[in-house]
C-alpha cells in the first residue's frame, strides 16, 4: 500500500489529502509548512480558513515535521504557491531521494527566473522523476467530492500512469499526457487570463466580451507555449481550455476575483491581502517580460500587465484592445 506525502496544507493540498484518504489502497500524510495555521489544522482537523466545513479524515497523518511527512513515503505531491516553493522545499532536501516520484500541483511561474514549478523542484531537491497534475480543479469542489477531471503530465510515461493509478479516485478522473512543459505553462497562463476575465466582470461587459476574451486569450496561450517548446494540442485539453473556462467563470476563481476588484477601483495591494495567493498577479509580470523579449504578439497578456504594474485604468486597457485594427481570425 503506497504512502503519499502531500506537501502543503493550503486549500488545494488539504483537498487532495481528503480525496486520497478515501482510497482504500493509499495512506496519506499531510505536511503543514506554516506553523500557526498548521497547529490549528492539527487541533481541529479542519482547514477553517480555506476549506471550512470539510473535515480531514482521521486516517490522514497531519504533521509539522518534514521528516515525519516524507521519510518512507512512496511519492510526494507538492502543493505550495510558486512564490514560496523554492524556500519551502529546500527544507525537504535532506529527505529527498533522486528516484522518488514528485508531483507538482502548483500553477505558476517563478518571478525573475521564469522557472516552472517542476524546474524549481528539480533544482532544489535533485529529483528526476517529475510530473505535473493540472486541470480545472477548484479545491472547494474536489474536497466535497464533486466530479473533477485533471491531467498528469510527464515525459516519463510510467510515472504518469503511476500518478493516474494512485491519485485518481472515484470522482477524480486523471488523464495522462507527455507534454509536461505545455501542461505546466497552461496552468500558469490561464491565471493571467483569469484576471482579465475578472476585469470584464468588474467593468460590466457581459458574457459576449468574456467569451471573446477566452477565445483570443487561448490563442495567446498557445502561441506563448509553442514558443517555449510546448505541444500546441495541449492547450485544447484539460490543462488549457478546460482550466481556462473554470478560472474565468467560476465564483471560486481567486484570479478572476482579483481582476474584478481591481476593475471596480480597489488598489492591487488591498486586493492581495488575505490567505489565498493569486498566482496570476506574479505570472503576469514574468509572462510580459518573456513576451517582450521574444517579440510575441500578446495584446491581452500585455494589457493585464499594464493594469497591474503600470496603473493603466482597466477601461482604458479594454478600449485599446477593442480599438486595434480588425483582422482575419485564422
Amino acid at each position: 500500500m503506497p504512502e503519499i506525502a502531500v506537501i502543503g496544507a493550503g486549500g488545494w493540498g488539504t483537498a487532495m489529502a481528503v480525496t486520497l484518504a478515501q482510497k482504500p489502497d493509499v495512506r496519506v500524510r499531510l505536511l503543514c509548512t506554516q506553523e500557526e495555521s498548521g497547529r490549528s489544522i492539527i487541533q481541529s482537523r479542519e482547514n477553517v480558513r480555506l476549506l471550512p466545513g470539510v473535515r480531514i479524515p482521521e486516517n490522514v497523518r497531519i504533521t509539522l515535521s518534514p521528516e515525519e511527512a516524507t521519510v518512507g513515503a512512496d511519492g510526494w505531491l507538492v502543493v505550495i504557491p510558486t512564490a514560496f516553493l523554492r524556500s519551502a522545499v529546500a527544507r525537504l532536501k535532506p529527505f529527498a531521494r533522486s528516484d522518488i516520484p514528485v508531483v507538482s500541483l502548483t500553477k505558476g511561474i517563478e518571478i525573475d527566473t521564469f522557472r516552472r514549478p517542476t524546474e524549481i523542484l528539480s533544482e532544489t531537491l535533485g529529483v528526476r522523476r517529475l510530473c505535473v497534475l493540472s486541470g480545472p480543479s477548484h479545491a472547494e469542489e474536489v474536497a466535497r467530492g464533486k466530479p473533477t477531471s485533471v491531467v498528469a503530465a510527464s515525459p516519463d510515461a510510467e510515472l504518469a500512469v503511476w500518478v493516474q493509478r494512485h491519485v485518481g479516485a472515484e470522482r477524480l478522473r486523471v488523464y495522462t499526457n507527455a507534454d509536461l512543459v505545455g501542461v505546466e505553462l497552461a496552468g500558469a497562463l490561464k491565471n493571467v487570463l483569469g484576471i482579465a476575465a475578472g476585469m470584464c466582470d468588474g467593468l460590466g461587459f457581459g458574457d459576449n466580451a468574456k467569451s471573446a476574451l477566452l477565445t483570443r486569450g487561448l490563442v495567446e496561450m498557445q502561441r506563448f507555449g509553442v514558443a517555449h517548446g510546448a505541444n500546441p494540442e495541449t492547450f485544447y485539453g484539460l490543462a488549457g481550455v478546460g482550466d481556462l473556462i473554470t478560472t474565468c467563470f467560476s465564483p471560486h476563481g481567486r484570479n478572476r476575483r482579483v481582476g474584478e476588484r481591481v476593475a471596480r477601483g480597489e488598489k492591487l495591494e488591498e486586493v492581495l491581502r488575505g490567505p489565498m495567493v493569486a498566482e496570476g498577479v506574479y505570472a503576469a509580470r514574468s509572462v510580459f517580460e518573456r513576451v517582450t523579449r521574444a517579440g510575441l504578439y500578446s495584446p491581452i497578456f500585455t494589457a493585464v500587465y499594464r493594469v497591474l504594474y503600470e496603473d493603466c485604468p482597466p477601461l482604458e486597457a479594454a478600449s485599446e484592445l477593442l480599438d486595434r485594427p480588425q483582422k482575419r481570425e485564422l
